[in-house]
């Protein structure tokens, strides 16, 4: 007899991320069988991501993009997605991004019961970060099984009128990835030259590691600038400080990074890391400044401290444990905060990572089973 199919639909990098240690756990529990479904929202990053963890999708959409616009990706991706979900039992959906809306809007318009991984983020502001802020709301109305990381995510739902046992306090996904996947790429040879050659430095006690990241859409233009120029700043103020900035993909805003930091003796631009060679640039890291939400979930393993380079955030909990400060994009901000990290005006939290406690992948496929009838409730993350 063949078990019930459960889909998990992705498009990007962090969704394959945080929703690959789900997929390994409902396979490892041979309750249900695990569909991974790639949009294609992102290609290549997505298949590096899901081979840190031995996986690739088992159905891959044949998207045709030409403007790059929402609406054309919206179009494309419903229509594809629907027939693939014809015999699916329920679909997991994670984060914000349009395939989890899109994917969780074909499973709804199915009457497919619908799990929304990491639901109840709120930043309060549809504009920042922007779509994102709209699509996970949406999403927590329809959906079925709302897996939340944080207590602070259960009290969001909750204020929404969502409680009761559809919601779940697992912990997230991603601490379980990045401790896992980390300890795997330890020692390994990252695939740029002079990464490895800085990572040799900082093991070998001859420097410190920066690592700095700023991807989001709302932080091109001038706001990248502002940090450039402030990184390039805490560099310079720190003679032992040796830094690496993953790029974005796009030519242009690599363009606008390097036009201020290229020929910078300690600092190294290269282009998006596989996920493991990140893992273990973050684990060796002294500090790290990013807009990116996974990395303040993930730093807090390593007992990295965090610069947020953003205005609002909806992981607050990062910043009320004493692990990140919120900044923004201002370049005294950001060297103001970067000093007290790096002259030692620093005390470690004793409060281990808020984000989890490396078992939410099993508590979420065991709640999945439990949808499904197949399995009981699995208690709650205690943070």
């Amino acid at each position: 007899m063949s078990l019930p199919r459960v889909h998990l639909v992705l498009g990007t990098r962090p969704e394959a991320i945080k929703l690959a240690p789900l997929a390994v756990a409902l396979r490892n529990g041979g309750i249900v069988e695990p569909v991974i479904v790639a949009t294609g929202q992102h290609g290549v990053p997505v298949d590096q991501a899901l081979a840190a963890f031995g996986l690739t999708p088992d159905v891959r959409l044949d998207l045709a993009r030409t403007t790059g616009s929402q609406p054309e990706l919206v179009a494309q991706v419903t229509t594809q997605l629907d027939p693939v979900l014809a015999d699916s039992a329920a679909v997991v959906v994670q984060g914000d991004t349009t395939t989890a809306l899109v994917g969780g809007l074909v499973a709804m318009w199915r009457r497919i019961p619908v799990v929304h991984l990491e639901a109840g983020l709120r930043s309060g502001d549809l504009s920042a970060p922007f779509p994102e802020e709209a699509n996970r709301r949406m999403l927590s109305v329809f959906a079925d099984l709302h897996l939340a990381p944080t207590r602070r995510a259960v009290e969001a739902l909750a204020r929404e009128g969502l409680d009761g046992d559809r919601v779940l306090l697992t912990g997230n996904t991603v601490v379980d990835a990045v401790v896992a996947t980390a300890k795997a790429a330890a020692g390994s040879t990252p695939t740029d030259p002079r990464v490895g050659e800085l990572l040799r430095e900082v093991e070998a006690g001859r420097g410190r590691l920066l690592l700095v990241t700023a991807h989001r859409r709302e932080s091109w233009g001038e706001p990248l600038d502002r940090v450039m120029d402030a990184v390039r700043q805490v560099v310079d103020d720190h003679p032992d400080l040796l830094c690496v900035v993953p790029t974005h993909p796009n030519p242009a805003v690599r363009a606008q990074v390097e036009a201020v930091l290229a020929g910078h003796p300690r600092i190294h631009t290269t282009g998006p890391l596989a996920y493991p060679e990140l893992c273990r640039v973050l684990s060796l890291s002294t500090l790290v400044l990013t807009d990116s939400g996974g990395i303040q979930e993930e730093a807090p393993s390593f007992g990295v401290p965090t610069v947020v380079l953003r205005d609002v955030t909806e992981r607050v909990e990062a910043v009320e444990s004493g692990w990140a400060v919120l900044v923004g994009t201002d370049p005294e901000s950001i060297s103001v905060a970067a000093k007290r990290f790096l002259d030692g005006d620093f005390t470690p939290p004793t409060r281990t990572n808020p984000f989890g406690d490396g078992l939410a992948a099993e508590r979420g496929a065991q709640a999945i089973a439990w949808l499904l009838d197949k399995a009981e409730r699995p208690e709650p993350f205690a943070p």
